[in-house]
């Protein structure tokens, strides 16, 4: 009974500004996904609904998400969870915060999931997993120990990096279209953590069961793993979920953003050193001042979802909607802008064997 009022508890979650697909009406790719996520996941959860009116967008997700976080290989998934926890603090998601915190409840310990919750990864007792969740905490920031020290040998760079990577994408995804918590807000400390218990033991087969890598590689195409995503190499089922993924995102840009629209958030993710922007959006509106004005909605919602996704709001959706009304274009315009924000984070993992030679060929 506590399982079922737990899972109805998640399914009841709203997504924001679209209409997700039913799990009873879906067909074709996203029918395909669906029954991957809720084999691996028990349900069919929100932050795959939220992407379902975008079918390649959905699968793309899923893809980046559940090869190097679901899927067995050289690291265990307490350490990915952690990464992914200490990833979703970082970017200031609380339902993400609260989704992955949950599963260290039942993999580790209340003490260390909730010390990544408060922010005192230095709290952590296990020193593995402290280690690998403080270097996630700054993997976005060039320059750090993160990026120039990794914590860890080379062949888990394939699956941490893809932990990192998968949630700069899907913590900016989930800040614009879904709600700020996944533990209901009004419970107390103690209740919370009870509550957290309770999810962590319902998810308890999904977090511990064996899952063959690769198996979501035939939702979509093959394509070229770029060179900024030189990290995947190494890890065949990681590098085909990145290369594929990169690709629909990248597609997903160029029908729903315009080029000068496109090029304004990638020459501003090239500044960012991985700081907060701020509470005000002065810097945002200084920057899409330069653009037309019809381009300017588009602008906004871009670069908040880059960068501040957290301040992505009714408002901003509504100015974009009011030019594009569709659903499929406004979940494509804000994967592609979370993809740039990722992807960027990504390359400031490439080894620096990958580098040297990628600068020989040129």
């Amino acid at each position: 009974m506590v399982a079922g009022r737990v899972i109805t508890s998640v399914i009841k979650r709203q997504v924001k500004y679209v209409q997700p697909v039913q799990a009873h009406a879906a067909a074709d790719l996203v029918a395909a996904v669906y029954e991957q996520v809720a084999d691996e996941m028990i349900i069919v959860v929100p932050p795959a609904l939220l992407h379902s009116p975008a079918p390649e967008t959905l699968a793309a997700y899923w893809s980046l998400m559940r090869e190097p976080l679901i899927a067995s290989g050289a690291v265990d998934r307490l350490t990915k969870e952690a990464a992914a926890a200490a990833v979703s603090v970082a970017n200031i998601c609380p339902y993400c915060v609260d989704m992955h915190s949950v599963s260290m409840y039942d993999l580790s310990t209340e003490h260390d999931a909730e010390a990544i919750v408060l922010d005192r990864i230095a709290d952590i007792r296990d020193p593995w997993v402290r280690s690998v969740a403080a270097w996630a905490r700054s993997a976005h920031e060039p320059g750090s120990p993160a990026s120039s020290r990794a914590p860890f040998p080379e062949v888990m760079r394939p699956e941490l990096v893809g932990v990192v990577v998968a949630f700069h994408y899907l913590t900016r995804m989930v800040n614009v279209f879904l709600p700020s918590f996944l533990v209901p807000p009004r419970l107390g400390p103690g209740a919370r953590r009870r509550f957290k218990h309770g999810i962590g033991r319902v998810l308890r087969p999904v977090l511990r069961e064996p899952y063959a890598a690769g198996r979501s590689l035939s939702l979509l195409p093959e394509a070229a793993l770029p060179d900024d995503a030189a990290w995947a190499r190494g890890n065949a089922a990681v590098a085909g979920a990145v290369a594929r993924s990169y690709a629909v995102f990248n597609a997903a840009g160029e029908r729903s953003l315009s080029p000068r629209v496109r090029e304004l958030v990638r020459w501003r993710l090239e500044q960012w050193r991985g700081e907060d922007t701020g509470v005000s959006r002065r810097w945002c509106e200084d920057l899409i001042a330069e653009l037309p004005v019809a381009e300017r909605p588009a602008g906004r919602l871009a670069l908040l979802t880059a960068l501040a996704s957290y301040q992505v709001d009714e408002e901003v959706v509504d100015e974009f909607r009011r030019r594009v009304p569709d659903d499929a274009t406004l979940i494509e315009a804000v994967a592609w802008a979370s993809f740039a924000a990722a992807r960027r984070v990504g390359s400031h993992h490439v080894p620096a064997v990958e580098l040297r030679s990628h600068s020989a060929q040129r």
